[in-house]
């Protein structure tokens, strides 16, 4: 214990498994197959158990990847995306998780067939379900459709083509942490990815760097504030003192963004008379 994270952990496609579709996100499959959700699995973690926090595939896995895993193609955007997570035990402890998820591109033949055959089917099924009988001529006219010049036919044919689009898929690595350093984590796994991506290696072997964050670097004490090297610079981290507000590493003014002043002075007044309060969200 006193480590300042406990484990490395990467999601993301399990080629032998393949494409499995993921109930839990809420499967539609009206959707093209590139707008649907598929499970992704936990692919490796470092190390493989930690005494004092014992790893939670199933949880760790759902919430690095809450909407499964989601296919793109080179038309459309990629950026990176950070979240974070708590994962709350039974006896009322608490581990902290910060996400990190990527595209990169698929390599097997077998995935890039399976989607390409799961556009045929859609697209099969959508042509029975919209083609019009041949004797209304009258919904030909109105719609446009046996042209094939209404908006819904454009979007028939705007799917994955293996002879001409490049398949992407996403993918996270993930810290967990006992204590909730998000901007020191954001930057670590930022620079981790950044290593990944960049045409020039890092200086020291990626593998260094993670074993350096899981075995090395120690929480800092109460009161003090950390300083360790990352990929491409230093990271600081400050713990507060037992006499300091807890720690709260998040900007509030992402709060204030997400939901507006009004709302936020709705919330703390609920908070301050003790009603209970659900945030819904998708």
């Amino acid at each position: 214990p006193g480590r300042f994270a406990d484990y490395f952990v990467i999601c993301g496609l399990d080629t032998e498994t393949g494409l499995e579709p993921d109930e839990l996100s809420g499967e539609n499959f009206e959707q093209t197959p590139l707008r649907r959700t598929f499970k992704s699995k936990v692919l490796a973690r470092y190390p493989e158990n930690v005494e004092w926090n014992p790893f939670d595939q199933d949880a760790v896995g759902m919430l690095c990847m809450p909407k499964g895993l989601a296919f793109k193609t080179q038309a459309d955007s990629r950026e990176p995306q950070f979240h974070s997570f708590i994962i709350t035990r039974e006896d009322g402890s608490r581990t902290f998780g910060f996400s990190l998820t990527f595209f990169e591109e698929v390599t097997s033949k077998q995935i890039c067939s399976a989607m390409q055959t799961l556009y045929h089917m859609h697209n099969a099924e959508y042509d029975i379900l919209h083609t019009p009988p041949t004797n209304d001529k009258e919904s030909c006219s109105s719609t446009g459709d046996c042209n094939g010049t209404s908006v819904s036919k454009l979007q028939r044919f705007n799917s994955y083509d293996i002879s001409r689009d490049t398949l992407y898929v996403s993918k996270c690595i993930c810290l967990i942490t006992p204590m909730s350093f998000m901007k020191a984590c954001k930057k670590v796994l930022e620079q981790l990815h950044q290593a990944v991506t960049s045409p020039q290696p890092p200086p020291l072997p990626l593998e260094s760097y993670i074993y350096n964050i899981l075995y090395e670097v120690p929480l800092p004490p109460a009161g003090r504030s950390l300083k360790f090297s990352g990929v491409y610079g230093p990271i600081i981290c400050q713990r507060p003192s037992t006499s300091e507000l807890p720690l709260f590493d998040f900007p509030v003014k992402e709060v204030f963004e997400l939901l507006g002043v009004e709302n936020v002075v709705q919330l703390f007044t609920c908070a301050l008379l003790e009603f209970q309060i659900l945030l819904y969200s998708q």
